[in-house]
């Protein structure tokens, strides 16, 4: 029985056919343009769907980019917040250094300094009670330092050493009650005592007749007289002066040179070498138990 159709033209003429329609075409577009306008409609009516096609993507991408660069910039904020707080800390400890290096070269380069041994020293505690006045150095008796040595720093008389231990030793100020220091007036010469009183911006005269002649803004300095305190050093200036008639003796103040509630590094002095020699020579063992001994 015959089908009812006849078969067409195999799949191999087919696709012969159609390559060659495609090269015939391309052949004559390249050549004369004959299908230009053709695919410039063809593309003006593709390019809205394609640009509809293309904007979701777009938007991730743009939405990727922001979240992106928001992140970065967060890092980078932190990096450089870290980095500041960086910067302002060694400028703290910058500007400490320096205020220490200008505190020394006062120290140091105090016009009243003499040709005595001189070594620095820090302040390590402050006895906080309210009768008594004292500080402790870190520079002991390995170092020198004897009971009954002068403390001095930039502007004068700070007080002495009362205490020695090996590595460490007490200093008894200037304005504490227990402190006594002869003195003289620069002006005309007068000797009398100085003497503390528990005020850190004050001390007294004691036992000064009515009749001395001693004036306000009068510059107290040591006298050398006891053997302590080397003839000289600032100490004072008169700020009060009471000579009530009626009294045996006058009511003489007297500020101190010295800052005492700013106390940090401060001058051991050595007005008496011999005595240097005799500390310096002692037994190191000995100095050691002293100090255990102390500390117990």
């Amino acid at each position: 029985m015959k089908p009812i159709f006849g078969r067409g033209p195999s799949l191999q003429l087919r696709l012969f056919f159609a390559v060659m329609l495609s090269a015939s075409l391309m052949l004559a577009d390249s050549r004369l343009g004959t299908f230009s306008n053709v695919r410039f409609l063809l593309n003006s009516l593709v390019a809205p769907i394609q640009f509809a096609a293309d904007m979701p993507r777009g938007l991730f991408d743009d939405f990727y980019d922001s979240i992106s660069s928001r992140q970065q910039l967060r890092e980078n904020n932190q990096l450089l917040k870290r980095e500041v707080l960086t910067l302002k800390s060694n400028l703290l400890l910058l500007e400490q250094y320096k205020e220490e290096n200008q505190r020394l070269r006062k120290l140091l380069g105090s016009s009243f300094l003499r040709d005595e041994k001189k070594v620095v020293t820090e302040v390590m505690a402050v006895d906080t009670s309210p009768y008594r006045h004292q500080v402790v150095i870190d520079k002991g008796r390995v170092d020198g330092v004897y009971e009954g040595q002068p403390i001095i720093n930039e502007k004068g008389i700070v007080g002495q050493v009362t205490f020695v231990a090996a590595h460490n030793s007490r200093v008894l100020l200037l304005i504490d009650p227990n402190t006594a220091i002869p003195v003289q007036n620069i002006r005309n010469d007068i000797r009398v005592i100085a003497s503390g009183n528990g005020q850190t911006d004050q001390i007294q005269l004691e036992h000064i007749p009515t009749s001395t002649d001693i004036e306000v803004g009068d510059m107290l300095v040591t006298s050398g007289l006891g053997g302590v305190y080397p003839e000289g050093y600032p100490v004072a200036i008169v700020s009060q002066v009471d000579k009530d008639t009626r009294r045996e003796f006058a009511s003489i103040k007297a500020d101190p040179v010295v800052e005492f509630d700013r106390l940090r590094y401060l001058l051991l002095i050595w007005p008496n070498e011999d005595r240097l020699q005799k500390v310096m020579q002692a037994d190191p063992q000995v100095l050691l138990e002293e100090e255990a001994n102390a500390q117990q």
